[in-house]
């Protein structure tokens, strides 16, 4: 009978041990989205320095429970960087206008990242081509593996989509002082210059081209009024582009914890990127819903069947006329959801139309020779 006593109380200890550790892990990997965030909302507040490279690397690295080294992400930057250098030292751009500097530097990211006669050094100091980075169409969206979001994939990787690509194209002309700016299509980003020769234009780096505008309208998705309101084809300033940061950090708190996400977090998260991104339609479409779950355990809570329910408590009715307010808002801002195929066929387009929906005065006029 001791035995059996024995053998329960070991049972039950050891149960209650494993929860409490799994418990103070939980905690760990959760205290790690808010020193992410703390730092995030510092650089939107201007309490510390902004940076594009540092806020993509603190969203990345609390998925990854700190796992990731920032001197090793960085260095692989800096190696990137001195690639886009040389190739502006052994090239010749065709540009006459007074900001042909700038012109140059991202003409130089755009080569090491997108053409195939970029050569680096390998470890015996010897030129070896260097692998451009290529579009993943594994998961393009994230939605199995959330890591195929990320720049840190996308640099061990060579493989990228429309969300990393960008990010890293971006970091890229910022660690080289030059300016390159976000912009939004439905689920999709890409990137604006602007020449003194050309004026805006768009550089697309799933595809390797520049489209003109024609072919983001062209999914029939962009609605005139999305336009309009600014939530597609503008250019995002610099904190904008940290408060697609928090939305990703908030995203991917979501996606790592589940049914035990603290709801809390991911609405201040997305609040807090509406102050400094009002029309940002993935910030409003986290906080609907958020509101939604917050909604739904209301629900649960009271065995309800329908949301009429619980419309006798007033929180619930509150809340879930808020809710509807809010997804009235994004629809009337012109948000409209672009379905998977939808999306690689508007990609696809593209390459097929190539003559169509091309800038050929960027294709054309920016020509480079090796020297």
């Amino acid at each position: 009978m001791k035995k059996v006593l024995f053998t329960i109380s070991f049972l039950f200890v050891s149960k209650f041990a494993i929860g409490q550790t799994d418990n103070l892990k939980l905690s760990a990997e959760k205290q790690n989205y808010e020193v992410a965030f703390k730092e995030l909302r510092g650089m939107l507040k201007d309490s510390i320095p902004m940076s594009f490279k540092k806020a993509v690397f603190l969203t990345e690295n609390a998925y990854l429970d700190n796992d990731l080294s920032y001197d090793a992400f960085n260095n692989r930057i800096q190696h990137l960087v001195m690639l886009c250098k040389d190739m502006a030292n052994v090239a010749t751009l065709y540009y006459d206008e007074k900001d042909k500097n700038e012109v140059a530097k991202y003409w130089s990211v755009y080569m090491v990242m997108k053409h195939r006669q970029t050569y680096e050094l390998d470890s015996n100091n010897q030129r070896k081509p260097f692998t451009p980075f290529i579009y993943d169409f594994d998961d393009f969206w994230g939605e199995n593996d959330w890591t195929k979001m990320f720049v840190s994939k996308l640099m061990a990787t060579a493989k990228g989509n429309c969300h990393s690509l960008p990010f890293l194209y971006k970091i890229l002309c910022e660690e080289l002082e030059a300016k390159a700016y976000l912009s939004m299509a439905p689920n999709h980003i890409y990137i604006k210059h602007w020449t003194k020769k050309t004026g805006w234009f768009n550089t697309e780096l799933t595809s390797g081209y520049f489209p003109i505008d024609a072919w983001i309208m062209a999914s029939g998705y962009v609605h005139l009024s999305a336009v309009q309101n600014r939530i597609y084809m503008d250019t995002l300033d610099s904190k904008q582009s940290i408060a697609v940061c928090l939305v990703d950090l908030a995203k991917g708190y979501e996606r790592k914890f589940g049914l035990k996400a603290d709801l809390n977090f991911i609405e201040k998260s997305s609040q807090l990127a509406l102050e400094y991104y009002p029309n940002y339609v993935n910030a409003l479409i986290l906080k609907a819903e958020t509101m939604k779950k917050r909604f739904e355990l209301y629900m649960t809570q009271h065995k309800a069947s329908s949301p009429s329910a619980v419309f006798n408590i007033p929180e619930a009715k509150l809340l879930f006329e808020e809710m509807e307010k809010l997804y009235f808002h994004i629809h009337q801002l012109g948000y409209r959801m672009m379905p998977k195929e939808m999306y690689i066929a508007w990609l696809d387009e593209l390459k097929q139309e190539k003559e169509k929906y091309l800038n050929k005065q960027i294709t054309n006029g920016f020509n480079l020779d090796k020297k």
